[in-house]
C-alpha cells in the first residue's frame, strides 16, 4: 500500500495540555491535537505517531465536545485569539471553508498535498479542498449505503445487483408492506438527504460565489432541485416512511429497520456493526443479520449515478501554531494506509485511502467495503461555503417536515430565506 510509514504501537496518550511547546528542560515539542470524540482511537494513533517520530516530537491529545456544531465553536473561539495551542485539529469537512477563509488553517506544503491526496478517494480529496487548493488532510470518510432485507427485495423483484432508483424502492416498500428509513428530523440530516438528493439529478445547492454572501447564487430553483424535491414528498407520501418520519434520526432508522417490518434505509455503515452488536448481546436474531443486504445510494433518475453523501474527518493545521512543520509530518503519519486501517477496524470509520478497502483484516469486518469505496467514489461534499451555517440551517426551515415540500415552490421560499440571512436581513 502507498503512504506506509512504520508505526508501533505504544501507551495511549492522553492529556487535555494546553501548551504546544516543548518543556521547559529543552525536550522534543509537544503537539496538541484536538480531536471529536471516539474510543480511544485517535488517541493509539498519536502514540503510534510519537513512537514513530523517535524522539523528535510527542502528540498529545485534547477532547472537543461530541456534537460537531460545539467543536466548531471551541475552535474557533481559540483560533480567533491566535491560540497556538492548536497543532493539528480534527474537522467535520463542512467547516474546512470556513477556517480556511478565516485564515485559521496553515498552507499546506506542495509536497503534502502530493503525498496525502495519493491514493484517496475523490469526494474526501474534494471535501478538503477550498478555492482550488487543499486546505486540510483527509483522515477518514465515511458515506451513506442503501442497506436492505433481501427476502424483502426478493418478494418485490428487485434486482440488487443493479442500481435502483428512489422510486423502485419505494414501490417495493409499498408492495411488501415494508418500512423505508429516511432521516426526515429537522437537523443536519435533513441536508445530508437534500443535499445528495440535488446532486444526483445533476444540480447543487450553491452554483456560484461560495465566498460572497451578498452575491452567493443558489441552485434551489433548478430542475435538479425540483426533481430532488419530487423525491423527498413521493417518500413523505409512500405511507412506508414510518409516522415519525419527520423527526427521524440515522439512530432511528437503525432501530426500525432492525424491526420485524423493515425492509430499507439509506444510513451511514454503522448500522451493520450495530446489528453484529445486537446478535453477539442476544437482542437481535441472526436470520435477522443474515438478511441484510448493501448496495449505492439510490438514483433520482433512472441510468444516472447517485451522488451519496459525504462525512468524515480531516486534519487541519493551525495557523498559529509554532511547529507546522511537525505537525503536516505528524498529520501524514496519522494517515497512513496501516492507520487508517486500524482506525476503521477498531473505530468503524471508513478509511479515505481507497487501498485500505482491499486489507485483509478490513475486509473481514466490513464484506461491504468495496460499496463503501465506490460509493465514496461518487460521493458529493455538502455546499462549500465559509457560511455553511447559514445555508444549512436555511435550508432546514424550509424543507421540514418533508411532507410540506412542494416541488417548484419550496426551493423558491428556501432561496429567499437564505439569501435574506447572508445580506443580515432575517435571523434563523
Amino acid at each position: 500500500m502507498p503512504r506506509r510509514l512504520a508505526g508501533a504501537t505504544a501507551g495511549v496518550v492522553l492529556a487535555a495540555t494546553l501548551a504546544a511547546c516543548g518543556g521547559e528542560s529543552g525536550g522534543p515539542p509537544t503537539l496538541t491535537w484536538y480531536i471529536n470524540p471516539d474510543n480511544g482511537g485517535q488517541a493509539e494513533l498519536a502514540s503510534r505517531c510519537t513512537e514513530a517520530a523517535d524522539g523528535r516530537y510527542t502528540i498529545e491529545t485534547a477532547l472537543l465536545p461530541r456534537d460537531a456544531a460545539s467543536q466548531r465553536e471551541q475552535l474557533v473561539r481559540r483560533l480567533a485569539a491566535k491560540d497556538a495551542s492548536i497543532d493539528l485539529m480534527s474537522l467535520d469537512p463542512i467547516y474546512v471553508p470556513e477556517f480556511a477563509q478565516a485564515g485559521f488553517l496553515a498552507d499546506v506544503p506542495d509536497d503534502v498535498t502530493e503525498r496525502v491526496t495519493e491514493g484517496v478517494v475523490q469526494s474526501a480529496i474534494e471535501g478538503a479542498t477550498w478555492e482550488d487548493e487543499l486546505v486540510a488532510v483527509p483522515f477518514w470518510a465515511n458515506t451513506q449505503l442503501l442497506w436492505y432485507r433481501e427476502s424483502v427485495a426478493e418478494a418485490a423483484g428487485l434486482d440488487m445487483s443493479e442500481p435502483v432508483t428512489w422510486e423502485q424502492i419505494v414501490t417495493a416498500a409499498q408492495e411488501t408492506g415494508a418500512e423505508l428509513g429516511v432521516q426526515g428530523i429537522r437537523a443536519e440530516s435533513l441536508t445530508v438527504w437534500l443535499n445528495s438528493l440535488i446532486e444526483s439529478a445533476g444540480g447543487s445547492i450553491i452554483t456560484d460565489n461560495a465566498t460572497d454572501p451578498d452575491t452567493m447564487e443558489l441552485g434551489l430553483t433548478s430542475e435538479a432541485a425540483a426533481r430532488a424535491a419530487e423525491v423527498m414528498t413521493m417518500v413523505a407520501e409512500s405511507g412506508q416512511a414510518g409516522a415519525a418520519f419527520s423527526t427521524e434520526n440515522e439512530s432511528a432508522s437503525a432501530a426500525e429497520f432492525e424491526g420485524e417490518n423493515g425492509g430499507f434505509q439509506v444510513n451511514w455503515p454503522f448500522v451493520y456493526a450495530q446489528a453484529q452488536s445486537g446478535v453477539e448481546g442476544g437482542t437481535l436474531d441472526q436470520e435477522v443479520l443474515d438478511d441484510i443486504g448493501w448496495a449505492l445510494w439510490p438514483q433520482v433518475d433512472e441510468g444516472t449515478p447517485s451522488a451519496p453523501p459525504l462525512g468524515g474527518i480531516d486534519l487541519g493545521v493551525g495557523a498559529f501554531s509554532a511547529h507546522p512543520e511537525l505537525a503536516f509530518e505528524a498529520a501524514e503519519c496519522i494517515t497512513t494506509d496501516d492507520n487508517q486501517a486500524y482506525y476503521m477496524i477498531n473505530e468503524g470509520n471508513p478509511a479515505s485511502s481507497a487501498a485500505v478497502f482491499e486489507d485483509p483484516d478490513v475486509l473481514e469486518q466490513f464484506p461491504m467495503a468495496e460499496t463503501i469505496r465506490q460509493s465514496l467514489e461518487q460521493a458529493a461534499p455538502r455546499p462549500q461555503t465559509a457560511y455553511y451555517n447559514e445555508v444549512s440551517g436555511g435550508l432546514q426551515r424550509t424543507y421540514h417536515p418533508p411532507g410540506s415540500v412542494e416541488p417548484g415552490q419550496t426551493g423558491e421560499v428556501a432561496e429567499e430565506l437564505i439569501s435574506a440571512v447572508l445580506r443580515g436581513e432575517q435571523l434563523l
